[in-house]
């Protein structure tokens, strides 16, 4: 997956809301610090659902006095937002000395009153030991569906290994100094095309509603999908369960550019991230797995049975954790510089393992969804980013619209569905 690469384009999105949304009560928040978490107990999620997230990863180099104004977009509503912040990568401690979360109006700008503090464990600030994650306390309000929050930070101090988020596909902001609690844009001038610090925000919804967890690779990242507009599949799957009234209504997008099944590079690999990325996210009942091009095409590449014994060690650990686990065959990408006859041979054996063996909870065929009939090595060009290997717009489109929403609420190893279905 190209790594030096920067999003294209980027489209303005105005988010604006009414006062009931996140913005409407005053709440009191408690003066003073107080003594950070210690290393390794992070403070629990508490009942939630994750409405957005997005894997963690080493970024680059953290620097003091920053600020950063994070861009992320809901999938579900709900009282009592969180955030989890993640120093997972990190080498030194970080703190975090203000943190607030609003509504985008546009660019940098907020919608006026929405713009609020967080706190830990009732402090204005906390510190996150290297390695560490933790949640803040509750936000009393009403979080919006499909609305794009502004999640702001300063870290007055910070020094090694900056954890976040490369590939965002979202237009955020950074500055120097403690700018979080301005609503309007003017101190927040620089842009960025990635996230910082933040890897998950979680709401309360209505009882019973729970999540799925997308773990995949830049496709699912949303390479060649439009900056700024949430058109990578995950986003329109979300937008398909919010109109369904189906059980699960929180999506969490856990891809990361160039990632694979069994070894670290981009990232780590997804049996080395799977819990921290998808099963500990609170809410999460079942881990749509749609990995495994990079694992073929790397030099040198991934036997079928190498893969297939990832994905069945990924389906255990899931399960472990009583979540469903969703199969999605691998699509094609014949015309990348990387393809060659021997790979393809790979993908068509794990693809037969994800469709036939019968150890998944449900399948969705992708291959199948993208692949062009008059020559099914190859993507079909209306669904074809450019590079043939990503999907466009309307190829996220198509990928939404093949998954069958009844495997996303399931019991682990009672299928819903062993072949795919017409969308429902």
């Amino acid at each position: 997956m190209p790594r030096t690469a920067r999003p294209r384009g980027r489209a303005a999105l105005a988010a604006l809301s009414t006062c009931v949304a996140l913005g409407c009560g005053t709440g009191t928040v408690p003066p003073g610090d107080r003594p950070s978490p210690p290393p390794g107990a992070p403070a629990a999620a508490g009942r939630g659902v994750v409405t957005w997230a997005a894997s963690a990863g080493h970024v680059g180099e953290a620097a003091d006095d920053r600020g950063y104004r994070l861009m992320v977009h809901t999938s579900i509503g709900g009282s009592d937002l969180r955030v989890r912040l993640s120093n997972a990568f990190g080498e030194q401690p970080v703190t975090f000395a203000d943190v607030h979360a609003g509504l985008q109006r546009r660019g940098a700008a907020l919608v006026p009153g929405s713009n609020r503090r967080l706190t830990f464990d009732g402090a204005h600030s906390v510190t996150v030991p290297a390695g560490g994650i933790v949640y803040s306390d509750p936000l009393p309000g009403h979080v919006p569906a499909g609305r794009t929050l502004a999640v702001s930070l300063h870290v007055p101090r910070a020094d090694g290994a900056l954890t976040g988020h490369w590939l965002a596909m979202q237009t955020s902001y950074t500055t120097r100094g403690d700018h979080a609690a301005e609503e309007g844009a003017a101190n927040w001038k620089r842009r960025t095309g990635s996230w910082f610090y933040l890897d998950a925000v979680t709401v309360r919804p209505r009882e019973g509603t729970g999540a799925v967890a997308a773990l995949g690779d830049s496709i699912t990242d949303g390479w060649q999908s439009t900056t700024d507009r949430n058109r990578r599949w995950p986003d329109h799957l979300a937008r398909r369960l919010a109109a369904s009234g189906s059980a699960v209504q929180g999506v969490a997008n856990a891809g990361i550019a160039g990632n694979k099944v069994l070894l670290d590079g981009p990232g780590q690999s997804a049996l080395n991230r799977v819990r921290r990325d998808a099963l500990s996210l609170p809410g999460v009942r079942t881990v749509f797995l749609f990995q495994g091009v990079n694992d073929i095409k790397a030099e040198p590449g991934a036997t079928g049975a190498g893969l297939i014994a990832g994905y069945r060690k990924l389906i255990d650990r899931a399960h472990a954790a009583g979540k469903c686990v969703v199969g999605a065959t691998i699509a094609p990408y014949k015309g990348w510089q990387e393809w060659d006859p021997a790979g393809e041979a790979v993908r068509r054996q794990v693809n037969a393992f994800i469709r036939g063996s019968g150890e998944f909870d449900a399948v969705t065929d992708f291959d199948r969804v993208l692949r062009d009939p008059a020559d099914p090595e190859r993507m079909l060009a209306a669904f074809d980013g450019g590079d043939h290997l990503h999907p466009n717009d309307k190829g996220m489109q198509a990928m939404a619209d093949a998954v069958d929403l009844r495997s996303l609420d399931c019991e682990p190893g009672r299928a819903v569905s062993r072949t795919p279905s017409a969308p429902g």
